[in-house]
C-alpha cells in the first residue's frame, strides 16, 4: 500500500506539525527500512481535493491518504478520496478543532505515528450533498453564522485558535438566533406545528439545526452525543429559536450533549434519526460541512452507508468500544 501524507501548513502550528511528522516519518523508515511515503503539502484551499483525485486517476494501486491538519483539511481529504474504491482515509490531528476525532476519544492515539500507519481499516458512513461530502457534521442556522465568524478570526492571537468557535457564538447570539429553514427527515417534518383543521407543517423559525454523523463540532460541543458514523443513518437535531437569557442558561447543557435528555430543552428540541434530509430556506442561506462554508439555499443531505475506509489506530477502536453508548429518549 502506497502512503501519503496531505500536510496543510495553514492548520495549527504550521512549521512545528511538519517538523514533528517528519521526524516520526524519519523514526519510522529507521524501525521498518521498506517503508515508503509521499508528502505533499497544500497551497490553498481543496488543493488537498484537487491533488487526491488527480493521483487517484494515475494510480491504480491501493492507497491511504493521511489528513495532516484539522477538520477542514479531513474534509478536502475525504472529498478527493469519496469517488475512489482503491482509497482509504486516516487523519493525524493537528489543527485548532479536530472534533473528528472525538468520536474515537480525542487525538493522542492519531498523533502516534507508529499506531497510526499500523491501525485497523474499519468503514464509516458518509453525508452527500450534490458532489460534496461531509464525515463529521452538516449544520446551519446559528452554527453556520458561528463558523463564519471562526473564519474569519481563526488566525486572530486574541480571538482565535481555540477561542475562534466561542467568538463566533457570541456573535452569532447577537445577529443570527431566528433563522427561516424548514426541515425534512425521510419525508417527515422536523419541527411540526399543528394547525387547527388538524394538518401538521413545518415551522419555518429556528435557531440551529445540526445533521450528525460524529459527535463534537466547534472544539468541545457534544451536538450529537447518541450518534454512531457506522449504522446507515444521520442524527438529525432542531433547536427552536430562544432568548438571549435562555441562550446563556442552556449553552453549558449544550456543550456537554446534555440537550437531548435536559428538562430545560423538553419544549425547544427536536431529533430524528434518518437517510434523507431535505433543507428549505430563503434566499442567501448557507450551511457548514464540516466547517466549510457553502452557500445554497435549498439542499438535500442523504447518507451513504460504510462508504469511506477509515484508517483507526487499535487503542483508539477499544476507547470507542468501551465508551458508554445510550439509547437517545423519544424527545421529539
Amino acid at each position: 500500500m502506497d502512503h501519503v501524507f496531505i500536510v496543510n501548513p495553514a492548520a495549527g502550528n504550521g512549521k512545528k506539525n511538519l517538523a514533528g511528522i517528519l521526524a516520526s516519518l524519519h523514526q519510522r523508515i529507521r524501525r521498518v527500512p521498506t517503508f515508503r511515503y509521499r508528502l505533499y503539502e497544500t497551497r490553498e484551499k481543496r488543493d488537498a481535493t484537487a491533488y487526491i483525485r488527480n493521483y487517484c486517476k494515475e494510480h491504480n494501486a491501493p492507497v491511504r491518504f493521511y489528513a495532516c491538519g484539522g477538520d477542514g483539511t479531513l474534509n478536502e481529504v475525504v472529498n478527493g478520496v469519496a469517488p475512489f474504491p482503491q482509497a482509504s482515509v486516516s487523519v493525524y490531528p493537528c489543527g485548532s478543532g479536530n472534533d473528528y476525532v472525538k468520536y474515537y476519544g480525542g487525538a493522542e492515539p492519531f498523533l502516534r505515528m507508529d499506531d497510526l500507519i499500523d491501525g485497523e481499516e474499519i468503514s464509516v458512513d458518509l453525508l452527500r450533498v450534490d458532489d460534496l461530502y461531509a464525515v463529521n457534521i452538516i449544520n446551519f442556522g446559528f452554527d453556520t453564522r458561528v463558523a463564519m465568524t471562526m473564519d474569519k478570526v481563526r488566525r486572530n492571537p486574541l480571538f482565535g485558535g481555540k477561542r475562534a468557535y466561542l467568538t463566533g457564538v457570541v456573535h452569532a447570539v447577537l445577529t443570527a438566533r431566528k433563522n427561516r429553514c424548514r426541515v425534512w427527515v425521510d419525508g417527515q417534518p422536523l419541527n411540526p406545528v399543528a394547525e387547527k383543521d388538524g394538518t401538521v407543517r413545518n415551522h419555518p423559525l429556528m435557531l440551529l439545526c445540526t445533521v450528525a454523523n460524529g459527535q463534537y463540532v466547534g472544539g468541545e460541543y457534544r451536538c450529537a452525543p447518541y450518534s454512531v458514523n457506522d449504522d446507515g443513518q444521520a442524527d438529525v437535531c432542531l433547536v427552536q429559536p430562544v432568548s438571549v437569557p435562555q441562550f446563556v442558561d442552556l449553552v453549558g447543557l449544550y456543550r456537554d450533549g446534555q440537550h437531548l435528555v435536559s428538562p430545560k430543552f423538553k419544549e425547544i428540541v427536536h431529533y430524528m434519526r434518518g437517510k434523507h434530509i431535505q433543507v428549505r430556506a430563503e434566499k442567501g442561506f448557507a450551511f457548514s460541512l464540516d466547517g466549510e462554508i457553502v452557500k445554497r439555499d435549498s439542499f438535500d443531505i442523504d447518507v451513504l452507508p460504510k462508504a469511506l475506509r477509515l484508517c483507526v489506530p487499535r487503542s483508539a477502536l477499544m476507547q470507542k468500544n468501551v465508551k458508554q453508548k445510550g439509547v437517545c429518549p423519544d424527545v421529539k
